[in-house]
């Protein structure tokens, strides 16, 4: 599926789980204040803004936020919260689209680098970046790590949660190095209901080199937004990327 398709009217209206999932302060918190301390008082620029989870909350820390997003009714979500005045909206691929002006820091959070299918859509993302950043500007990436270690020789699926009402698994194609994400949600009855999303993974040393591609130095890794060590246990990374300067 395209990538407009999967992020339809229907999703945008289920996306926002205020107060829990990655709506929940002890996830939220953490990561609009390590992006306010590295946009330095700058502009900020977030790739793929969504319904503004982390946007409106930058913005209401003042820090100047723009967003580019691929989706209307994502967008359409997000006016739920903000006026165009407080975070405009450029609707584009992030990997394309251009937004005025002067920027301090890019991000672009959740894993969300996957849902480029080709590794030419990801390194112009990465090239998109630094055309929005100046000398020493910085590019955030939150994104998780392949987990094919669970993959025993002939599977193709690993299971990565599985809670009442809940199953979240991952199948892979490692020739291709794609991977579809598929979340059931079910209740006491026989029906469930299925959202599936297709990703390139990417590992961190790729991303690296991605980044390199683009003229940027990675400036640090941590396992998570509070700054825990990146070690070969961690399920995701925040990685900052930084333009000489």
């Amino acid at each position: 599926m395209r990538q407009e398709e999967i992020w339809d009217a229907e999703t945008a209206q289920r996306y926002d789980t205020p107060g829990t999932g990655m709506f929940a302060p002890e996830v939220l918190g953490p990561a609009v204040d390590r992006l306010a301390a590295l946009a330095g008082g700058g502009r900020a620029l977030e790739f793929a803004v969504g319904t503004g989870r982390v946007a409106v909350q930058l913005a209401e820390r003042g820090v100047p936020v723009t967003g580019i997003e691929l989706s209307v009714p994502m967008v359409e979500q997000l006016r739920t919260k903000a006026d165009e005045a407080t975070i405009p909206v450029v609707v584009g691929d992030m990997a394309t689209a251009r937004v005025p002006g002067d920027h301090t820091l890019v991000y672009l959070v959740y894993n969300t680098i996957s849902n480029l299918l080709d590794q030419a859509e990801q390194v112009a993302c990465f090239r998109n970046a630094a055309r929005h950043l100046g000398p020493g500007g910085r590019f955030v990436i939150e994104l998780w790590v392949p987990e094919l270690r669970k993959l025993t020789p002939g599977e193709q699926a690993t299971v990565w949660r599985a809670d009442p009402g809940y199953i979240g698994l991952d199948t892979y194609d490692v020739v291709r190095q794609q991977v579809v994400s598929h979340h059931f949600r079910f209740g006491e009855g026989r029906e469930a209901r299925v959202f599936r999303s297709p990703h390139r993974y990417i590992w961190p040393a790729e991303l690296d080199l991605m980044g390199q591609l683009a003229g940027f130095e990675l400036e640090s890794r941590h396992a998570d937004w509070s700054g825990a060590e990146f070690t070969a246990e961690s399920r995701s990374h925040v990685s900052v990327y930084r333009l000489p300067g």
